[in-house]
């Protein structure tokens, strides 16, 4: 299934596309699609004729993110051969992890913000991964499958100067207002025959900067939730974003970061389109 939430920022409704791409309104099924309700909505086994049967919505407003109440976003960081090398960084011998705040997930398409003072801010298009189950201190990764809710493509907009050169943690630079764009939709782990089969292509003011495929992480998806498990508990609606490919602004040459009036577009295969514009904070 798809899932997706539409209309103004705060007040989005849910949504589930049937087998035509034809979006059908989920409010007869739940008032919003939540962190805490994602299990509940996904145990309903929502077959074609159960999907068909709900109101058509004809038009449909702004994406919003896919999912309301999102827990902690966990970041991999340096999971692509490529990407580690573009940058000089050694490949990890173990996932690196960083936080970033829910509050900085906005919708796909939502006007993203370069903040003042800053000269580095950058992009990276990534699969995310959703938890659906529960995970905690999984036995193996092959346990993982049966916890993730499904995947949808994360824009992880980071800021290189507050990253990298002002001391301290990442955090700085990753938890910028506005840097988290998510969605356009939820597309449930069913639909997804291999996680580490899908391309990822970025563009910036139309000129293609990443084209790469999760066959080239360093850590699959279900080695990332097996690992994140044995440091934390991960809840329905918690989020991975598990890396970016090569072709960031800070591995390019000239480092074109982006400035405002720049425009974004990010693809992952089945999981559709977003395109930001950037303003000023």
């Amino acid at each position: 299934m798809r899932l997706a939430r539409h209309g103004l920022p705060g007040a989005e409704q849910p949504l589930v596309a049937d087998s035509e791409g034809i979006w059908h309104d989920l409010r007869p099924i739940t008032p919003d699609l939540t962190a805490a309700g994602l299990p509940a909505v996904l145990g309903r086994g929502l077959d074609a004729a159960a999907i068909s049967a709900l109101p058509t919505v004809p038009t449909v407003q702004r994406f919003g993110p896919p999912l309301a109440g999102i827990g902690k976003v966990v970041c991999i960081g340096l999971n692509y051969r490529d990407h580690a090398a573009e940058t000089g960084a050694q490949i990890p011998a173990e996932p690196i992890l960083f936080l970033k705040t829910p509050d900085t997930v906005i919708g796909p398409d939502d006007e993203v913000l370069v903040p003042r003072k800053s000269v580095k801010t950058d992009w990276e298009v990534e699969l995310a991964v959703v938890i659906g189950h529960q995970a905690r201190y999984l036995d193996s990764p092959e346990d993982a499958a049966a916890v993730i809710a499904g995947y949808a493509i994360s824009n992880d907009v980071s800021e290189r100067e507050f990253q990298v050169e002002r001391g301290g943690q990442w955090d700085k630079g990753k938890n910028c207002e506005t840097f988290n764009p998510l969605g356009p939709w939820l597309l449930t782990a069913d639909e997804v025959a291999d996680p580490q089969q899908l391309g990822l292509r970025l563009w910036v003011n139309g000129e293609q900067r990443q084209n790469g495929n999760t066959a080239n992480m360093i850590f699959g998806v279900h080695h990332l939730v097996w690992y994140v498990s044995q440091f934390m508990v991960l809840r329905p609606g918690d989020v991975i974003n598990t890396g970016t490919p090569a072709g960031v602004a800070m591995g390019l040459p000239g480092q074109p970061y982006l400035r405002a009036g720049d425009v974004v577009a990010v693809e992952i295969d089945g999981l559709g389109r977003q395109e930001q514009t950037f303003g000023q904070a």
